[in-house]
């Protein structure tokens, strides 16, 4: 997925940065990721570490790492996906408010894209409520459709808006490719809650920080995929079709050094990385001053191309790169 935030081309800086300044046999470690997204730094760690605890309050999100994460023995799905891509497509909530020929107009989807999400989110749930799927392969299925509906979804990499026309890659039909996840043998945790919240109920050895990093809202930005996610009833609102949505404290000016500082005082673990950039709400030297109080403090620095949807016309920024800061506490 094209992802606000996302750690994918920064993933090898991190897992080094990482993996020196702990300087220790991670196969023995607890590694959380508590703002996990669409859960790449897990992922990462995943096969180096004892357990990974994930973590993220949207719902998408937490089924992208059960699936990712959480899944990690194999699975064999190959049947149950070459059924939900040969279903006939049926006039659902999501063809209805959020596809062409719909009747709202809005254009996310294809009108064949948009029935085919329909009947595959549907048939899932089915499986789910007969048992004729596990937990484990229920996650799967759905991580597979959120990741393959993304992929032909009429947006500029985010919900926040659709194309007034249909793009090249939303005019694809729809086709479900599996989510596929790494096996180890240790068992791993997933969570859905306020990052604040669940800090003081878990430990680890490391802890891994990638909250918002601006005023922009994963809820109104992710808002569909929360919704093919949970596949509720709601009035949709607004020409855009929002949901209602959690709004974080991250990203409010007026409240994230609060709500950082309790989580970095609440934060059982010995080692704390924090993902942060020279745009953030915070500045670098309101981050480190809250981080010193708790420890020993150090940061590192890369250059790192801007997300694509920071770059278009309608932005303020100028910029076509910034700086990804890793804020480093040893507790």
């Amino acid at each position: 997925m094209n992802y606000i935030g996302s750690k994918h081309k920064l993933s090898s800086f991190l897992k080094s940065s990482i993996i020196n300044t702990v300087n220790s046999d991670l196969s023995n470690l607890v590694f959380c990721d508590l703002f996990a997204g669409t859960g790449i730094v897990g992922r990462t760690f995943k096969p180096l570490v004892k357990q990974v605890i994930a973590n993220d309050v949207e719902h998408y999100s937490y089924i992208l790492n059960r699936n990712y994460i959480g899944n990690h023995q194999l699975l064999n799905c190959e049947e149950r996906i070459e059924i939900l891509n040969n279903l006939e497509g049926i006039e659902g909530f999501i063809f209805q408010n959020y596809c062409e020929n719909g009747n709202e107009a809005r254009l996310y989807y294809s009108s064949e894209n948009g029935k085919k999400i329909d009947a595959i989110r549907l048939q899932i749930e089915t499986w789910k409520t007969n048992s004729e799927i596990t937990e484990d392969e229920y996650y799967f299925l759905l991580a597979s459709l959120i990741e393959s509906a993304d992929k032909v979804a009429n947006t500029a990499s985010v919900y926040g808006a659709y194309l007034k026309q249909l793009k090249k890659s939303a005019q694809k039909t729809l086709l479900i490719l599996p989510a596929k996840f790494i096996n180890t043998k240790s068992s791993h945790q997933v969570y859905n809650e306020d990052s604040n919240k669940l800090i003081k109920k878990i430990k680890g050895d490391i802890l891994y920080l990638d909250p918002p990093y601006n005023a922009r809202q994963y809820g109104s930005n992710y808002h569909l995929l929360n919704t093919i996610a949970k596949y509720d009833t709601f009035l949709p609102k607004g020409k855009t079709g929002l949901r209602d949505y959690y709004k974080s404290s991250y990203c409010k000016k007026n409240e994230v050094k609060k709500s950082f500082e309790d989580l970095i005082k609440n934060a059982n673990f010995k080692h704390i990385f924090l993902s942060y950039n020279n745009e953030g709400l915070m500045t670098e030297n309101e981050v480190s001053t809250i981080m010193s109080t708790y420890g020993k403090y150090s940061l590192e620095t890369i250059d790192y191309q801007r997300f694509k949807a920071d770059k278009t016309e309608n932005r303020n920024h100028k910029a076509t790169s910034t700086v990804e800061y890793l804020h480093i506490l040893e507790k």
